[in-house]
């Protein structure tokens, strides 16, 4: 079984056991969106010697917990599930959980880690030219852009600030968008 240097941050008991049951690795679990801040020290500590990548899952709580660690701990890796990676079979219900192995593998090795850039490589008029950013298929169009690079779902106001901090090119970009606009052509 693969062995993960770095220490997992989850969100729940849950969640360590699936994590356990794909790869080696160590956890802390955050115990839902209320950090408290003895578990932001431990993150801290774990990133300092260890390092750390944060695992939520891809669900408004899982981004709130997201943003809290990456305020506090700058500079942590990130790995993201689809929604259809984290669906329970038969529930409506998205978690870490309910992932096969597998996607838990791909998602851990296709890891980001955030850097603290002073200017945006991606501009707001390539997001708006490319249907990203408003207009009638922007939403579908960012789903399947955080599908492909790896990076989870945003909404318009966070996608430049999610590019930005994983220093996704403007190139990746356009590249991505032209493989989504054939498949778009395609399906029609």
């Amino acid at each position: 079984m693969e062995k993960i240097k770095e220490i997992i941050v989850v969100e729940g008991r849950d969640d360590t056991r699936r994590i356990l049951e794909s790869v080696e690795a160590d956890t802390i679990e955050t115990n839902g969106s209320a950090i408290d801040e003895e578990t932001l020290k431990l993150i801290k500590k774990a990133h300092e010697t260890r390092g750390v990548i944060v695992f939520t899952d891809p669900d408004f709580p899982g981004e709130k917990i997201r943003k809290i660690i990456s305020q506090a701990v700058p500079g942590v890796k990130h790995a993201f599930l689809t929604k259809d990676e984290a669906k329970a079979k038969g529930k409506g219900s998205l978690g870490i959980e309910h992932a096969s192995p597998e996607a838990i593998r791909t998602a851990l090795s296709k890891c980001y880690t955030e850097t603290i850039a002073k200017e945006s490589l991606i501009s707001q008029e390539l997001l708006m030219d490319a249907g990203l950013i408003m207009g009638p298929f922007a939403r579908k169009r960012r789903t399947k852009l955080g599908e492909k690079l790896n990076i989870g779902y945003t909404n318009g106001k966070q996608l430049q600030k999610r590019l930005q901090m994983f220093q996704i090119s403007p190139e990746e970009v356009v590249t991505v968008m032209q493989q989504i606009l054939e498949e778009e052509n395609d399906n029609t």
